[in-house]
């Protein structure tokens, strides 16, 4: 009985997880668009409102607008105007008190993960951590800089590289390192299969890539 349990669990488990992430993307998206049609319904006048309250009873809609406009507005600041204006709202955002500190924490971060010429976890390596001879699978999220990189005081010949360590099996926490690259060991898996292998656990291995030409070793301590 118990194995049959775990065979059932095993292919219903899956299932049952992908749905509630997508019922819970759907969930969202569809209260903004609610939150969005509350606002039109106090600026509106009252005749306004019958139609507004077809518009948030078509099941989808929300999901349907909500994609568009982030289409619309992709389109519009890929060009020379949209770009304009982009730089005069970001130069509002920063002015505004408290808002500016969330604002623009909030843009670094996304630039950096989901700029097309940005590093971050653009590459999975190997890195002793917590302490020698145990070893972690981190993302190199790119170099020391500013005031940081001064401050280390490290030969100008070493080559420092940040590193984020994931924690298992929640991918989202975790630790930010700066270590030599002659530290860390390069991996030839993809930055999709480091992350399966770390919410797994280890259960999921990646398939075996061919080694690099040039092995990265790591540096006597």
């Amino acid at each position: 009985m118990r194995k049959y349990i775990i065979a059932g669990l095993l292919v219903w488990l899956p299932l049952a997880i992908t749905i509630w992430v997508l019922t819970w993307v759907l969930g969202l998206l569809n209260s903004v668009f609610q939150t969005l049609l509350d606002a039109a319904t106090a600026v509106l006048p009252a005749s306004a409102h019958t139609v507004l309250e077809m518009l948030a009873s078509i099941p989808g809609l929300g999901v349907l607008t909500l994609l568009t406009m982030m289409l619309l507005t992709g389109m519009f600041v890929a060009n020379f105007v949209g770009q304009w204006w982009l730089r005069q709202w970001h130069r509002l955002m920063s002015n505004i008190p408290i808002v500016k500190s969330i604002y623009t924490s909030v843009k670094q971060v996304s630039d950096t993960l989901f700029s097309s010429s940005g590093q971050a976890f653009r590459e999975a390596v190997l890195v002793e951590y917590p302490r020698r001879d145990c070893w972690t699978i981190a993302f190199v999220t790119g170099k020391p800089a500013g005031e940081v990189a001064e401050r280390m005081g490290t030969p100008a010949d070493t080559e420092f590289v940040s590193l984020y360590v994931p924690t298992t099996p929640n991918p989202t926490s975790g630790f930010f390192l700066m270590a030599p690259r002659s530290d860390v060991r390069a991996l030839e898996m993809s930055v999709d299969e480091a992350l399966k292998y770390i919410i797994s656990m280890g259960v999921v291995a990646p398939p075996v890539h061919a080694a690099p030409a040039v092995a990265v070793a790591a540096a006597p301590h």
